[in-house]
């Protein structure tokens, strides 16, 4: 079976639990990846989204994170303090506000980006390139299935 050849399954451990162990080593490498810029994962999540989106309201900038509004203005309020991104009026709604990043956001936004992918690369450099193609297109078939916001390749 193919992801017998990608990862050596002990019989002892399922599928689900050999992903989730190495999804939780690239967590922990981008929580020490993001620790030098001085920002959190949700924030550099936000950033994220912010710099491919655009300007979006609260509302939709916790939508993109899946976190609830209140939780997206403390990620915002912490990053609005550290000037990586700024508030303004809806112009298309008075009573809403637009959040957006600033230059120093977009900076720290690509550096956290390129440090991440890099870490993450490196986790996965015991695979060959073909191993590599082959584990990211099953991943983003199954996310597809899982969530259609995120369409098959």
């Amino acid at each position: 079976m193919l992801w017998s050849r990608l990862f050596r399954v002990d019989g002892d451990e399922s599928l689900s639990e050999v992903f989730w162990s190495v999804a939780r080593m690239l967590r922990h490498r981008d929580l020490e990846t993001v620790e030098p810029f001085g920002i959190t994962l949700s924030q550099s999540r936000a950033l994220g989204v912010l710099q491919r989106h655009g300007a979006m309201r609260l509302s939709d900038l916790a939508h993109h994170l899946r976190i609830a509004p209140r939780s997206a203005t403390e990620v915002v309020d912490a990053l609005e303090q550290r000037h990586l991104l700024s508030r303004s009026p809806d112009p298309s709604d008075r009573r809403a506000t637009l959040v957006e990043v600033t230059p120093d956001g977009e900076s720290i936004s690509r550096a956290v980006r390129k440090a991440r992918l890099a870490e993450g690369d490196e986790l996965f450099t015991v695979l060959s390139a073909d191993q590599r193609e082959v584990l990211a297109g099953l991943l983003q078939t199954v996310r597809a299935a899982a969530d259609p916001r995120h369409p098959a390749p």
